[in-house]
């Protein structure tokens, strides 16, 4: 229900009426019957004392705008008051007058002179049946729940949107209580209500309705109070607060600060504003969030200083708006970070390069994005780091955290160093001195040749330094004539082709005519590596 907090009677009523309406499906004793009639009184004796509270709240409305000087704008807020009332007044004497008829649906009142005695048929549902639903559905109970909505309609045009009221005449389907009861939730408004009701049951109904006529009303009356300071400001929110230098002590460094009490009032409701824009208020503080910006020069300890400006309004008693004036000094200090990326600051052309951007200053703010020219950029799997692939001779990385783009950074970008090739003959390596001198033909009769990636590199990023012979043509020559050839697909194979042909004083000629290299993405390219040795056989 909207409007703002209960009062502890209040509170106390809307609990009688969700016991109440349990008990109403309940066939119910004598006894009960005394309860709900004890019920009615009660609910009858709060609402008659909400009522001469809310009558002295519009005294106090109209005593404060005269003492203003009976400005225009607040007699006008008088008038509401008094409307207020009278609309709370007629429906006020619509459910006495429904009250009267379902007494005398119960033989009237035991003793005339004192009600609180109860009715002479407390057990009498019949006929309350008959007075409020009706036999087709035509009983009074029908615009009477057309009345209570359209007085908590007419009472909604004087609040705010936060103060708005919620209907009083709801079905089963609609009140919270009930909704979700299966048998209760297809009943309308009359029936749930007086259908199968005893008077003293259908009694404390109406009394409650009365309690929930006045309740409002009297929302309505403290709101338009609020508007001309007729209430007194009461500073009922009392707070202990630390204010400190800093919210970030180095370990060896004293903390300081100031401790004391800050106390706001729920009656009041400030406006509060920065640097020139209003602020979001709740429970009487003002919420403030901005980016922190230099808006100058950093001083050699990489500091800025700043200060912000603000204001809080409102209302006296008395219909006076005061404003109060802060100013708050404080210093900005400049984003750094630092990079650790191994051998960088170059970048390999087409790889996976992992730069890790980190920032202690900042702690748990740091929470980079980054952008880049002159290459891809992908995200590294932990904050701070980030997946360069270059695709020019140079790439400009922005490192940008909450929006803000801390700098950029420069980078060159080299090829792929080449591999080195390894060459082996039945299975021996085949050095300088085998280049010189030969080898023996028996041992010449198979190949392989490997693709070292260089150890820095590899070393740097391994997922790119895959490296393979993709093709090797080995020719038999004598003196200067070619003898015969093969061509091995990969970097492998037999020479058994060739050795049989082959005499001492010949030569192999082998040309590696391809080199290719797989990156971390599985693609693979030419590593545009071809190289030509001569083996001397003897």
């Amino acid at each position: 229900m909207a409007g703002g907090k209960e009062t502890p009677r209040q509170k106390m009523i809307g609990m009688m009426y969700l016991v109440l309406t349990a008990m109403l499906a309940l066939q119910v004793s004598s006894t009960l019957l005394e309860k709900f009639q004890l019920l009615n009184n009660s609910i009858s004796r709060s609402s008659g004392l909400t009522n001469e509270i809310n009558e002295k709240t519009l005294g106090g409305i109209q005593k404060t705008v005269k003492d203003n000087g009976n400005r225009s704008d607040q007699v006008a807020i008088v008038a509401q008051a008094k409307q207020v009332r009278e609309i709370a007044s007629l429906m006020n004497a619509e459910i006495e007058a429904l009250k009267t008829e379902m007494v005398n649906a119960g033989g009237g009142y035991k003793n005339p002179n004192d009600p609180a005695e109860g009715v002479k048929n407390p057990n009498e549902e019949d006929k309350v049946a008959i007075l409020m639903v009706g036999a087709a559905k035509n009983g009074k109970a029908y615009p009477f729940k057309k009345s209570l909505n359209d007085f908590v309609a007419k009472v909604n045009n004087f609040l705010p949107a936060n103060l708005k009221q919620q209907p009083l005449g709801l079905d089963g389907s609609e009140d919270p209580s009930t909704k979700n009861n299966p048998d209760q939730k297809k009943k309308d408004f009359a029936e749930m209500n007086f259908a199968a009701t005893p008077v003293p049951a259908g009694l404390a109904v109406l009394s409650q309705k009365q309690s929930e006529v006045r309740r409002i009303e009297g929302e309505a009356l403290k709101y338009l109070a609020s508007r001309v300071g007729a209430e007194d400001i009461k500073f009922d929110k009392i707070l202990a607060m630390i204010s400190a230098e800093s919210n970030v002590v180095v370990a060896g460094t004293k903390f300081k600060g100031e401790m004391f009490i800050a106390a706001s009032s729920s009656t009041l409701t400030p406006r509060m504003s920065l640097n020139g824009s209003s602020l979001p208020v709740a429970d009487g503080k003002g919420k403030i969030e901005f980016t922190a910006r230099p808006g100058g020069s950093y001083d050699k300890e990489g500091l800025s200083n700043q200060s912000i400006s603000g204001t809080i309004s409102f209302q006296k008693p008395g219909g006076r708006d005061t404003t109060v004036s802060l100013k708050y000094d404080y210093k900005v200090a400049k984003a750094t970070y630092q990079i650790e990326a191994g051998s960088l600051p170059p970048l390999y052309l087409g790889c996976k390069n992992v730069l890790n951007y980190q920032s202690p200053q900042m702690g748990a703010l740091w929470s980079p994005s980054f952008s880049s020219t002159g290459g891809e950029t992908s995200a590294g799997g932990q904050k701070g780091k980030v997946i360069i692939v270059p695709n020019s001779k140079e790439v400009s990385v922005s490192v940008i955290n909450q929006g803000n783009t801390l700098g950029t950074d420069k980078f060159r970008v080299t090829r792929v160093p080449r591999p080195r090739l390894d060459y082996a003959m039945g299975g021996q390596s085949v050095g300088l001195n085998e280049e010189r001198g030969g080898i023996p033909l028996t041992s010449a009769r198979s190949i392989s040749v490997s693709a070292i990636a260089d150890d820095s590199f590899r070393n740097y990023s391994p997922e790119d330094a895959n490296f393979r012979v993709s093709e090797i043509v080995v020719s038999l020559a004598r003196g200067t004539r070619f003898v015969a050839g093969m061509t091995i697909s990969g970097n492998s194979g037999s020479l058994d082709k060739l050795a049989r042909q082959a005499q001492s004083g010949d030569r192999y000629v082998i040309e590696v005519k391809g080199v290719q290299r797989k990156n971390f993405r599985g693609d693979i390219t030419d590593a545009g590596v071809t190289d030509t040795k001569n083996i001397p056989i003897k």
